[in-house]
């Protein structure tokens, strides 16, 4: 198995994901695409879903994460806060040091996982 084992970092407020990978992830998508629409289509992801978490990003920090602004004859649009981008450099950095602290473990774990293991979990529902 060559495939990289690393954590998954996620910071919790209350039962809340702050933030974690796939919000992360859509910060980026927003960051470049410049809609939260857009984000979300590149994603393979509703824009529902994607409107969702950046609404609980929102909420979680002192200030917004992402700003938007309605459509009208330009169109509308989202863009990250100097807050946002902020979060996800913190966001970054940390990940960078529980990846790098816990090199070794991974590799050891990775060591012990079964080769043959599918790459994506299953969704199947375990038997009765």
């Amino acid at each position: 198995m060559n495939e990289p084992v690393q954590p998954r970092l996620r910071v919790l407020l209350g039962q809340a994901i702050a933030i974690g990978p796939g919000k992360a992830d859509l910060l980026r998508y927003i960051r470049a695409h410049g809609s939260i629409s857009a984000a979300a289509r590149a994603m393979n992801m509703s824009y529902r879903r994607a409107w969702l978490l950046v609404d609980t990003m929102n909420h979680c920090f002192v200030g917004p994460l992402v700003s938007t602004a309605t459509g009208g004859s330009h169109g509308g649009g989202a863009q990250l806060t100097a807050l946002g981008e902020d979060i996800l450099t913190r966001y970054e950095a940390m990940e960078s040091k529980a990846i790098a602290a816990l090199s070794e473990d991974m590799e050891s774990f990775r060591l012990l996982m079964n080769p043959s293991a599918p790459s994506q979990e299953s969704h199947e529902k375990p038997p009765a």
